[in-house]
């Protein structure tokens, strides 16, 4: 499959829709060094120490985005194989949405949706917002509600929720959404969760920005009290994690 992403896209975006974010990170260590030629000796090293505090996971951070988003092949999606991804299929994500025309354009679906699930009310991030305003919706997408999705009982042979599912910031919202994938997945169907992990990984790569996502153990929370069942875990990069879900009934 021919790219369909420029060079340098994803940490772009990231710099794009998070600017203030480092407009004011340069802004601090700029005052600061400017506020160190009228300190003693005795404060330089604190006030040097504070910059790099600020400076250095930021651009580490901004590497290691570079790392997985525009170095690893994390969206020419050869994580699903060349095949065996058929039938009906549906894509579900907040509000940004990087990935159905790569989906489709892969694996040339003949029935494929997408479904939105953002809420300017719950999904508030400036981000996002900046997100939405620089990529336009797939042709067709739905606007949907987290909790109640648009689809028959069994109706899918495969669901997508890629880097979104976190954006479910009420645990029993994110529940529910989760019975809902449940439900309307066929027998035989499987479901992608695609997410990064609250983990120590994580944590070097992106400081304390990792409180944004949630443990494995939260995820299995979710998924078992949703009655989906693990049928595989793949670890893409030390930094993002996988899930391959079935109905539970399916799999027992």
């Amino acid at each position: 499959m021919e790219s369909m992403r420029t060079p340098f896209q994803g940490v772009y975006n990231i710099v794009h829709f998070n600017w203030h974010f480092y407009v004011l990170s340069i802004g601090f260590v700029f005052v600061t060094l400017v506020l160190t030629s009228f300190l003693s000796e005795e404060f330089l090293f604190f006030s040097y120490v504070i910059c790099c505090l600020i400076m250095v996971p930021t651009i580490f951070s901004l590497l290691v985005s570079y790392y997985i988003y525009d170095r690893s092949g994390l969206y020419d999606l050869n994580w699903l194989g060349e095949s065996g991804i058929r039938g009906k299929t549906v894509n579900i994500h907040a509000g940004f949405d990087e990935t159905s025309s790569l989906l489709n354009e892969k694996f040339k679906f003949t029935d494929f949706m997408v479904l939105d699930f953002y809420d300017p009310s719950k999904h508030t991030e400036i981000s996002i917002k900046r997100a939405r305003a620089a990529y336009p919706a797939f042709p067709g997408t739905k606007q949907v509600t987290a909790a109640n999705l648009p689809l028959g009982d069994q109706s899918m042979d495969n669901i997508f929720v890629l880097f979104s599912a976190h954006e479910i910031r009420n645990e029993t919202e994110r529940i529910k959404f989760f019975k809902e994938l449940n439900r309307v997945i066929k027998p035989t169907g499987k479901i992608f969760i695609m997410e990064h992990l609250r983990d120590a990984a994580n944590f070097i790569a992106y400081t304390v920005g990792f409180f944004h996502f949630y443990s494995k153990a939260a995820w299995f929370r979710a998924f078992r009290v949703a009655r989906l069942a693990i049928q595989d875990e793949v670890k893409y990069t030390p930094f993002i994690s996988i899930f391959v879900l079935k109905s539970n009934d399916a799999a027992c």
